[in-house]
């Protein structure tokens, strides 16, 4: 299976771990990574949109257009790419007015929209064109014994009739892929709320923050396991943040889904890039390596 991997901007500037981590686990599962040139922000879905929705359409297309010339899927690892690109897909085939004014300006940079590329997120492309055993028999260590708490976001999910993930309020999706590496995945009340990031109100996100890690601590859960790494950046950093705020600490390490399948796949800690994260994963670390040596004694 050959697919062409989206990074957008904040993966590749902010935490290149998230793309090692992914190139580094999808040979083991069968897919090739074909990389192509050309590709820009997605653009944002929440500030960029507000601002124009006719521009950030326009710039949404033309990545759209560049996979469309290589004649490749795209695979995105961020849930914002994703609701841009696959929103930009729906509004472009229901309104035909509004895709030729897309491609009159597209025509300024020689390349026109036809709609014939395919989007979805990693995890997505994993459980409908893999299959979820697939993940299962790509691990050599199995993350027995580690409890995750899953955090879903908006984007990956909603609005829904665009997405076409998962039943948008009992999503199942990161549980599963949770499960096929051994881990155990953990329910919890805020699974879906909102990082915070796209709130301008300077109370708010810490308050969702606080509540998100209380709720994760409540349950028991040794990480959280995300795919989005706009609420990575609300979580890692943030929950350390808003401990000083709250005049309290979560010690809650962070995880990428496919940095916790590298690690499954037997990558090391360093290959997967969890030494970068503010809040370390020592204690899950340590927790394996016990486990291993209990199972080699």
């Amino acid at each position: 299976m050959k697919v062409a991997p989206f990074f957008g901007c904040m993966i590749p500037i902010k935490y290149p771990q998230m793309e090692a981590a992914f190139r580094r686990t999808m040979p083991n599962l069968g897919v090739e990574l074909v990389d192509i040139d050309g590709f820009t922000c997605c653009p944002d879905p929440i500030y960029f949109k507000t601002k124009g929705v006719l521009d950030w359409l326009t710039i949404a297309a033309r990545n759209l257009c560049v996979a469309e010339e290589a004649g490749l899927d795209l695979v995105t690892l961020c849930s914002g790419c994703t609701a841009t690109l696959k929103e930009a897909k729906f509004l472009l085939a229901e309104d035909e007015d509004l895709k030729e004014r897309v491609n009159e300006r597209l025509m300024r940079v020689g390349k026109e929209y036809q709609g014939t590329v395919k989007v979805e997120h990693a995890v997505v492309v994993i459980r409908d064109e893999l299959g979820i055993e697939r993940v299962t028999e790509s691990v050599v260590k199995p993350l027995d014994g580690i409890k995750v708490a899953i955090h879903y976001g908006c984007h990956l999910l909603k609005p829904s009739q665009i997405m076409h993930v998962d039943d948008a309020d009992y999503p199942s999706i990161l549980e599963n892929l949770i499960a096929a590496i051994g881990a155990t995945p953990v329910g919890h009340d805020r699974k879906l709320l909102c990082c915070g990031k796209g709130c301008l109100d300077g109370d708010m996100p810490v308050e969702m923050v606080f509540d998100i890690f209380t709720s994760i601590r409540d349950s028991g859960a040794d990480c959280m396991g995300l795919i989005c790494p706009t609420c990575f950046s609300s979580f890692d950093l943030g929950q350390i943040v808003v401990g000083r705020k709250k005049n309290t600490k979560f010690d809650i390490p962070v995880i990428y889904y496919f940095q916790l399948l590298g690690l499954a796949q037997g990558l090391a800690p360093e290959e997967v890039g969890l030494n970068l994260h503010k809040v370390k994963a020592d204690r899950i670390l340590a927790e394996l390596a016990g486990g291993e040596a209990q199972a080699s004694a």
